[in-house]
């Protein structure tokens, strides 16, 4: 069974209530559920809460929802206390604020785990802006020869340009290898980026990297959701 989590923390910090945020009349966090709904490759998609105000103002949607604890310290923790007890093979944690999620880099994601010795995987976009290679909210990553991952940063110097691909934060994971991460201390590398894909890395977990051109455009902050009304 391949199920998708949407972590829906309702303070995130740079954008209070983000995930409730109207596009179109609809909270944010719903566009990124229907869409996920497409996938083909997922049996079941999931959207894991912490507030009772959440899950008001998506009662009328009728979404499958799971409330988790409100202290969680990432999306992966939440995402694990989400799935802990259900029969599932792989689990996409797939972000709250992508509200023009491609389907099909769902999965495509979900197609990495075909490799059984794959534990983890994350999406990594060929198209990326100049701006964004200096945009600390726009995360980028290496990869080696062999499709891993080998590092993320949040800046970049100029002659490093053209070696990084944008990476798209939504992750894959064998349960087994979920619960384990959730387990590990942060590591430095995490702890200083803000990362905690690096974590991963630090540990010996490969990332697995699906490659696309698909035009991430993720919203960090209400500039991000004013490009995309913008551009719609």
């Amino acid at each position: 069974m391949v199920i998708g989590v949407i972590p829906a923390r309702l303070q995130s910090t740079r954008f209070p209530n983000k995930i409730l945020t109207p596009i179109n009349e609809k909270p944010m966090v719903m566009h990124v559920y229907d869409r996920a709904r497409e996938a083909e490759k997922l049996d079941d998609v999931i959207i894991a809460i912490d507030s009772t105000e959440t899950e008001e103002a998506l009662k009328q949607y009728k979404p499958n929802i799971k409330m988790t604890h409100p202290d969680h310290l990432s999306g992966t923790d939440r995402v694990a206390e989400a799935v802990k007890d259900m029969d599932v093979e792989v689990i996409l944690n797939i972000q709250g604020d992508e509200p023009m999620l491609d389907p099909s880099i769902i999965d495509q994601l979900v197609c990495c785990f075909d490799d059984e010795l794959v534990e983890m995987a994350t999406i990594g976009s060929r198209v990326i802006d100049n701006s964004d290679y200096f945009n600390p909210n726009s995360v980028k990553m290496m990869i080696n020869e062999n499709g891993f991952a080998t590092s993320f940063s949040r800046e970049i110097k100029d002659y490093q340009i053209g070696a990084y691909y944008h990476h798209v934060g939504i992750y894959g994971y064998r349960k087994d290898t979920l619960l384990r991460f959730t387990m590990l201390d942060q590591s430095t590398n995490e702890k200083s980026l803000n990362l905690e894909q690096l974590r991963a890395l630090d540990n010996g977990i490969p990332i697995k990297v699906a490659m696309t051109d698909y035009p991430h455009r993720g919203i960090d902050t209400k500039e991000d959701l004013k490009q995309i009304e913008l551009n719609k």
